[in-house]
């Protein structure tokens, strides 16, 4: 049986749509209440399960954590796909972030959507839906970006960011002193968003039990907690994160190739949940025996999906016929500790990486939703 997402569960696509009704004053799925001022800061990779575990290296944020602390980052456990979920408040299947790395068919490629934007590709119309922050500029208020410098122009940041004032600063004390500056002005009710990308980039680096890791959820956690003493009285803190992950050793590495990849044009998606596209001269009959191939081989330690098969299971939400071509013709959703790499080329930087995400455990779905200030439930 195929996974599918809880019905009717909270999840992303809920933080930052409450975020902007708690300013705007209107009831909300998060029960958030009237707010001033809406700040959202999202620490990339910081998994339900791994801050748990890391408790004693947190304070802050643990200490804000309750039995309904935890929500769904939603499919594919990917920031491309999180992050614009998080900032449309719509599924993957309506916004047209698939995926880390997903067909233009358009042009016969395929595209990294956080790093492979181009002139051929236009950030304001491949994300098919306007942002919470267009939303909140139109009501009047004051949308705001803080996070580091290289950012700013990027094509993903145009897509998912698009309609936000954007506050560079560089490390993670900067964003806390820069989000205390923004609060402490007067003027329009503020919708904030503060990314902090450092815990994910030591995870793929290093592992999320390293050193490296946990220096940076201090350093995290310290952000948090002045971030939280500069809150005034009307002023709602959520910190939550786009997915969680889980390291995976180099000796649980998957090199695929032969007839698992015969008829296969294209191999994208990410190393646990690769998706694959056929040659458009396929036929329907290899394209079922190449799926049935993976069934017999990989069926025991991964979700093996038809994209019919996952768009019916609920994996990308509701589906707009544009997205489709989008999403792979077969899913390879990993379920045990292992990452997919494609055996016909050589991929030293993917395969450096040490925790990964993409798919479906509870180490990469399960994310905190942390209250402070206004939003604390208490």
């Amino acid at each position: 049986m195929l996974p599918a997402p809880k019905p009717r569960g909270l999840s992303l696509a809920d933080v930052l749509q409450s975020c902007l009704e708690a300013v705007s004053g209107v009831h909300n799925r998060l029960g958030l209440g009237v707010a001033h001022n809406a700040i959202v800061v999202m620490v990339d990779g910081l998994g339900a399960d791994v801050l748990r575990a890391s408790a004693g290296h947190a304070r802050t944020l643990v200490g804000a954590m309750t039995s309904r602390s935890v929500i769904e980052s939603g499919f594919p456990t990917t920031t491309a796909a999180a992050l614009a979920t998080l900032t449309t408040g719509e599924s993957p299947g309506r916004h047209g972030m698939v995926g880390y790395s997903i067909l233009d068919a358009a042009h016969d490629r395929v595209i990294n959507q956080i790093s492979g934007w181009d002139d051929r590709l236009d950030p304001a119309t491949w994300q098919r839906v306007p942002t919470l922050f267009e939303t909140a500029r139109e009501r009047g208020f004051d949308p705001v970006v803080i996070g580091p410098a290289r950012y700013r122009e990027s094509g993903f940041t145009h897509a998912v960011l698009r309609g936000a004032r954007y506050v560079a600063a560089a490390s993670m004390g900067d964003r806390a002193r820069a989000t205390a500056e923004e609060l402490s002005t007067s003027g329009a009710p503020k919708l904030i968003y503060v990314y902090i990308p450092e815990l994910d980039q030591a995870a793929h680096a290093h592992g999320w039990q390293s050193t490296e890791w946990t220096t940076a959820l201090e350093m995290a956690d310290a952000a948090v907690r002045d971030i939280v003493s500069s809150l005034g009285v009307r002023d709602g803190l959520i910190v939550t994160a786009d997915h969680g992950l889980l390291d995976v050793p180099r000796h649980s590495h998957v090199l695929v190739e032969g007839k698992l990849l015969d008829g296969v044009r294209f191999v994208a998606g990410e190393p646990r949940c690769l998706q694959l596209y056929f040659e458009p001269d396929a036929s329907p009959q290899h394209r079922e025996n190449t799926v049935d191939l993976w069934r017999q081989t990989e069926g025991g330690r991964s979700w093996i999906a038809t994209r019919d098969e996952a768009v019916a299971a609920g994996w990308f939400g509701e589906v707009d016929t544009e997205v489709l071509p989008r999403i792979g013709d077969v899913l390879i959703a990993a379920r045990k500790t292992i990452a997919y790499y494609d055996g016909r080329t050589e991929n030293r930087k993917g395969r450096s990486m040490v925790a990964q995400h993409g798919s479906w455990s509870p180490s990469e779905t399960r994310v905190p939703l942390l209250r402070f200030g206004a939003f604390d439930l208490a």
